[in-house]
């Protein structure tokens, strides 16, 4: 009779090897080899802003969820002192604001979008409601564009319904004006092309009025001359964008995918697009102020009601850093003059 073993080496298979970090978004997100992701519970984004936190502004505000299948939220701003000339309560124009990050980190709830969101309630004035999305890699684009339009179909019901008594109250459903910063600049085009094009977003009673981009976050594949020659060094440079774009769009995409290039080569025609008014700020110091030039160029050659305003001295994402600061004192001056119709302020 014989008989035989095997060897620990032969029936044991080899344990896959653990996970490990193949893309490190500022210690804010982290992609694992095996497509999954993990947000560590402290980043630079728990540390307080750098600026002053105004408390003495006559705002309240409330989070609210837009989206139950995803667990979205919005936050709801509106001036305390808006009243008519007989002490009636005022309509204001409404601002959807969506918060800048690359598609993969912020929210509404930090402490410098918060302040963003007070900022806009209190010195245009408007309702204010400032959306989370999903973010990406746990989510890729389109998604949060998806979301946006959520958003927009989210106020259309409450416009029809009167549920929600600040909206009911305050809100000029007529006035609506899409915000965006960065890649919510993204975001705000792909909602106006998205309601001009007329592709099934009904958003009735609500009238979009305008869009306002703050350098706005596209990308292609052929670089820009401000993209090609800005400096290496920091942290708001080409590294950084170029790795956000790999994290959010779906994988294997380049960034002509439609989702980053409004003319790449599949993306859709935008001649036969309505679009209402538009206001695009873009920022001297900001890598992609050609890559926004040639936006609004485009725009302006296709008969598209168009306005570009340029600041001097700034980079990418200043009205986040300083929302006191003097150059966001200009850019609420020129969103005012272009939401309320006001006459330029004279210094």
């Amino acid at each position: 009779m014989s008989s035989f073993s095997s060897s620990p080496a032969s029936s044991v298979s080899a344990a896959a090897p653990p996970p490990h970090v193949v893309e490190d978004c500022l210690g804010v997100v982290q992609l694992l080899s095996d497509g999954t992701a993990t947000r560590p519970t402290r980043s630079f984004l728990s540390d307080p802003p750098a600026h002053e936190i105004r408390r003495d502004l006559h705002v309240e505000w409330k989070d609210v969820v837009y989206d139950d299948s995803h667990g979205l939220r919005l936050r709801v701003y509106r001036p305390t002192t808006a009243t008519t000339k007989d002490g009636e309560k005022k309509n204001l124009p409404v601002v959807v604001y969506f918060h800048g990050g690359g598609f993969c980190i912020g929210s509404f709830e930090h402490p410098s979008f918060h302040e963003v969101g007070l900022r806009i309630a209190h010195d245009l004035p408007a309702v204010v409601l400032s959306a989370d999305y999903r973010l990406a890699p746990e989510h890729r684009l389109p998604a949060a564009q998806h979301d946006g339009e959520t958003v927009l179909s989210w106020l259309s019901g409450h416009a029809a319904s009167g549920a929600d008594p600040w909206l009911a109250e305050s809100a000029d459903f007529e006035r609506v004006f899409v915000w965006g910063d960065s890649c919510g600049g993204n975001m705000a085009h792909h909602v106006a092309v998205r309601n001009g094009s007329g592709c099934g977003l009904d958003i009735g009673p609500v009238r979009i009025a305008g869009y306002v981009l703050l350098c706005p976050y596209f990308g292609g594949e052929e670089r820009m001359a401000s993209e090609a020659s800005f400096p290496r060094d920091v942290l708001m440079g080409l590294a950084l964008f170029d790795q956000m774009w790999r994290l959010a769009l779906p994988v294997g995409a380049t960034r002509d995918h439609p989702a980053a290039n409004p003319f790449g080569p599949d993306s859709a025609p935008l001649n036969g697009v309505a679009f209402p008014p538009v206001l695009v700020a873009d920022a001297e110091k900001d890598l992609l102020r050609d890559r926004t030039a040639d936006y609004v160029a485009r725009l302006r050659a296709m008969g598209k009601p168009v306005e570009l305003v340029v600041f001097e001295g700034q980079g990418h994402g200043f009205f986040v850093y300083e929302p006191w600061g003097a150059a966001a004192d200009e850019l609420v001056r020129v969103v005012r003059r272009f939401v309320h119709g006001d006459p330029p302020a004279t210094s």
